[in-house]
């Protein structure tokens, strides 16, 4: 279909490249912000804080900064929705692949499927701000005018 605006073209690699960079941005992004808390914390460092569901709960000062590290997570996942993916129409499907891959980490790594209630409610709401936050940034970028001229530049 030539001469339509950004008419969507079937790339899986390019597709497959941008699920792993989102994938290395969450994972990235869910690293950096458990050292943070944990420097200031004091708390000891592991792959249980990301993985394991069962140090997520309310009752804790540490399952309470786990779980304030997932919802920054999402924030920094949304900002790498606009420079990764920048289309508001795919932020969703990014969104939910990239935590539907993190569901089948924390399978692996726990031996079992996550059954907490805490670990899921907080999961969809870390979807819910990523997606909803990326959708927002990305719509802002795509809806910003184009200029036309080379001329003077006037605000409309």
């Amino acid at each position: 279909m030539a001469g339509h605006f950004r008419s969507y073209v079937w790339d899986p690699t390019l597709i497959l490249l941008q699920i792993i960079t989102v994938q290395s941005v969450f994972y990235g992004g869910m690293g950096l912000w458990i050292f943070i808390i944990d420097f200031f914390a004091d708390e000891s460092r592991s792959l249980d804080q990301i993985f394991s569901y069962e140090l997520l709960d309310f009752r804790s000062s540490r399952g309470r900064l786990m779980m304030a590290a997932y919802v920054l997570n999402a924030l920094t996942g949304a900002l790498g929705l606009l420079f990764i993916v920048g289309r508001a129409k795919q932020c969703v499907d990014f969104t939910v692949t990239a935590h539907l891959f993190n569901v089948i980490g924390c399978w692996i790594y726990n031996l079992h499927f996550p059954t907490s209630l805490v670990w899921w409610l907080l999961n969809i709401v870390c979807i819910a701000l990523m997606a909803v936050i990326g959708e927002f940034l990305c719509m802002r970028r795509e809806m910003q005018s184009i200029p036309v001229s080379i001329g003077q530049k006037v605000d409309l």
